[in-house]
């Protein structure tokens, strides 16, 4: 049997610091599902479809993408684990800041579902300091993001956000 983990995310964009992660974590698990969060309320830059997009375009010819499920969901995240066939919820922290909002929502699901463990990973030192929400600001601004995210994001986020500002 297969120990499958779900990563769940909104993924507004994937960077490189999550596939560092997710590199890491199927060091543990025989495969996992990226899960794309359905969340209007965070009013996300990219549609569902197009996040989606980046994440398969970001994993071809990724050595490890033959174990890699890009999947959406979106009500309670304990239920699509369950519905998978997952045990496991794997998230990642960059610094203490994160552990408390991660806390709770872990502590939340075990209250909804017993059956499913949140995994932790510290983010890899190299990918620290990076968020979505950063890079983001940073190609808004004018500023390079090569190398914190995969060559395919990088495009469409000069491609959306520098079109956006010359308006």
């Amino acid at each position: 049997m297969d120990k499958l983990a779900v990563y769940p995310g909104s993924f507004d964009p994937i960077t490189n610091g999550h596939l560092d992660l997710l590199e890491r974590a199927l060091k543990i698990f025989d495969r996992v599902i990226i899960a794309v969060a359905s969340n209007p309320a965070k009013n996300p830059l990219f549609s569902l479809e197009e996040r989606v997009e980046m994440i398969r375009g970001s994993l071809v010819g990724h050595a490890l993408a033959s174990r890699i499920d890009v999947d959406t969901f979106d009500g309670l995240l304990v239920n699509y684990v369950d519905r998978v066939g997952a045990r496991a919820i794997l998230r990642g922290l960059r610094a203490v800041s994160d552990f408390e909002y991660e806390f709770q929502m872990a502590l939340m699901n075990r209250k909804l579902n017993n059956n499913i463990e949140t995994l932790y990973l510290m983010t890899g030192m190299r990918w620290i300091y990076i968020s979505s929400r950063i890079i983001k600001e940073v190609v808004v601004s004018g500023g390079d993001v090569k190398g914190l995210v995969p060559d395919v994001v990088e495009k469409k986020l000069i491609e959306r956000l520098c079109a956006s500002s010359r308006r």
